[in-house]
């Protein structure tokens, strides 16, 4: 069976998109999806790049260019007045969810709060309600983002995406070969198929 991987951060709105195709991209190609948690900042900080809207021109192209993607898909996009939010705890929360086997609950609820309703998940108290709304133990979440697992795991996944070339999120890996943005989803699956 062909299989992938997506290696995202809740603070990127094309992460976002991305994560919103998953299922018809799997469907479509029957290939599994190993979801990988990565925190983008420490992918930043190990190559040397920046977030897009940090060069203005830049960030001003590419929300005008994520809110078509999202319209082409009937995916509600908000760009989060609080942005950017250090997504450390959400991500670490990422991996505890992993762990609990409650990966896809959280992070629709996350991303959900994050871009669609623009809520400031940065705020522990705002997570700890978008938790609690998802039907998700808050506090079992709040003590597992301080734990020494969960914090290397984060580590480990990020050490692991760059090392395999990644640079930004979202990205995906069939086999060794990556692929860049929420724009490469087509090119995802023609490689999934072997076609590319």
């Amino acid at each position: 069976m062909a299989a992938f991987k997506f290696l995202f951060d809740y603070g990127s709105p094309a992460s976002y998109l991305a994560w919103k195709r998953l299922p018809a991209m799997v469907a479509r190609t029957g290939a599994s999806v190993e979801v990988v948690p990565i925190l983008l900042g420490g992918v930043f900080k190990a190559t040397g790049n920046v977030m897009p809207a940090s060069v203005p021109a830049k960030g001003r192209w590419m929300n005008g260019d994520l809110a078509i993607w999202a319209k082409r898909d009937g995916t509600p996009l908000t760009m989060n007045p609080h942005f950017p939010i250090n997504t450390v705890a959400l991500m670490r929360g990422a991996v505890a969810a992993e762990m609990r086997g409650e990966l896809t609950a959280y992070s629709d609820a996350v991303f959900n709060a994050m871009w669609r309703d623009g809520r400031n998940t940065g705020d522990l108290a705002v997570l700890a309600d978008v938790l609690t709304e998802a039907g998700l133990d808050a506090a079992a979440y709040a003590a597992a983002i301080d734990s020494a697992e969960v914090k290397d795991k984060l580590r480990a996944n990020t050490e692991a995406a760059v090392a395999a070339g990644a640079f930004g999120a979202p990205s995906f890996l069939v086999g060794d070969r990556l692929f860049f943005g929420q724009d490469r989803t087509a090119f995802v699956e023609l490689a999934l198929k072997g076609e590319l």
